[in-house]
């Protein structure tokens, strides 16, 4: 070990990073991000990669070919190598979806030690959401806005009341613990959350995703663009390129789009009938989900539908 040489190594800093550390960047009506810490860089990735992989690697010279490399590849340990902690300010109920994603480390705002935040995420009357049809769990259109405006001054209502309750049992001495009971979802939280780039990346691709509710969409489009595009862009740019703007096709749509490209549309429509996907009841073609997601990826693609 002696005589064994070891090259200097100095912490990696990415000074688009360092400029904004501690700056908030607001999200919804009173919620932000900010970086408080991170540590690696494209670098680090470059350099964890080509320890794990040796000589292999090394055919691609460039730093940004070899992480175009490894994400195109899902070769995603030297990704592990990066991490940030983040402090947010998010509502309760975007929390819950937030806080699924078990990959972070956590120490959220408690409300057993200290007071609520005094801060509630408000929805304008143009704002409201109607349940989409053909997803469950989804949004789809807007509801007309004079019964908007209702329902936001129903809100504020329901907000003011919760507020009043909860601080009226403050003052009377409740604890804590029980007084924040009747505080709606909507009250916001604060957390760190600290996440290694895999699965930070995992996170946005799922939460950019068109859709995710659009609340945490407001979140995972700041990190990206106003965090992870400053702190890595390289793994930036290849992440857009190969993730959040690509395409991929099951082999049943390769299947059909093979026979649209070598064949023409009816002997696309022909493997489709084939796989069930046109069926009909009381002259009404039958949703059918993943008929509807290859179709919207044809219309991304600008490619007439076959049927």
């Amino acid at each position: 070990m002696e005589n064994q040489q070891f090259e200097e190594i100095q912490r990696k800093q990415v000074s688009a990073l360092d400029e904004i550390l501690g700056k908030p960047f607001p999200v919804l009506n009173d919620g932000f991000v900010r970086v408080v810490d991170y540590m690696g860089s494209d670098e680090t990735i470059v350099q964890a990669a080509r320890v794990s992989y040796g000589k292999g690697t090394k055919k691609v010279r460039e730093d940004r070919n070899l992480i175009r490399y490894l994400l195109r590849h899902w070769h995603t340990s030297p990704f592990e190598m990066c991490e940030v902690m983040l402090h947010v300010r998010v509502p309760m109920d975007c929390w819950r979806q937030w806080i699924r994603h078990r990959t972070a480390n956590v120490n959220e705002y408690s409300t057993r030690y200290s007071l609520a935040i005094d801060a509630t995420q408000t929805t304008q009357p143009d704002e409201w959401r109607l349940q989409a049809t053909s997803n469950r769990q989804g949004s789809a259109g807007m509801i007309d806005e004079q019964v908007g405006k209702r329902l936001t001054d129903q809100e504020e209502a329901i907000h003011s009341a919760a507020r009043a309750a909860y601080n009226e049992r403050i003052e009377l001495g409740i604890a804590r613990e029980q007084a924040r009971k009747d505080l709606p979802l909507c009250t916001y939280t604060e957390a760190y959350w600290k996440i290694d780039l895999n699965n930070l990346l995992h996170f946005l691709m799922l939460r950019i995703e068109s859709h995710a509710q659009w609340e945490i969409r407001q979140y995972a489009n700041t990190i990206g663009e106003q965090i992870v595009k400053r702190w890595v862009p390289l793994v930036w740019e290849a992440f857009n390129d190969y993730i959040l703007e690509s395409v991929t096709f099951s082999r049943d749509e390769q299947r059909i789009l093979t026979a649209l490209v070598s064949q023409g549309p009816e002997a696309a429509k022909q493997q489709a009938e084939a796989l069930g996907w046109l069926k009909e009841k009381d002259g009404q073609r039958i949703l059918h989900y993943e008929r509807a997601e290859f179709e919207t990826k044809l219309e991304q693609m600008r490619l007439t539908l076959p049927w």
